[in-house]
């Protein structure tokens, strides 16, 4: 069973940093594209970040140079280097990937809190 599980999340003052990982495991053949989405309350869920499995990343507006995905391909870790965090950044962060195991499937992890405020 493939599974994502986030980590990182917690509460940060305005200004600070955060660094959410992502663990995938399981009978897992290769990884593909990576991404990052939020969903904050009341809200729908939105895309923050992602990685392709070659490397080009693509960002929101909002985070645009204050966040960095990254990815450790022998570890099957993503990461979210969350830099100038704002209050309007809380929100619960879900990882997402595209796995192949005998064919390919999009998965989802948990999600992880991350409260920005003071």
């Amino acid at each position: 069973q493939v599974q994502l599980v986030e980590s990182g999340g917690g509460l940060v003052q305005p200004g600070g940093s955060l660094r959410l990982s992502c663990t995938a495991s399981g009978n897992i053949a290769s990884v593909g594209d990576t991404r990052w989405y939020r969903q904050a309350p009341g809200k729908e869920r939105e895309f923050v970040a992602r990685l392709s499995s070659g490397g080009h990343t693509t960002y929101a507006d909002s985070v645009k140079g204050r966040f960095t995905i990254s990815r450790d391909n022998y570890k099957k870790m993503v990461y979210l280097q969350m830099n100038s965090l704002k209050p309007e950044d809380t929100a619960v962060y879900y990882c997402n990937a595209d796995i192949l195991e005998s064919r390919w499937s999009s998965r989802w992890g948990q999600g992880t809190q991350v409260t920005v405020s003071s």
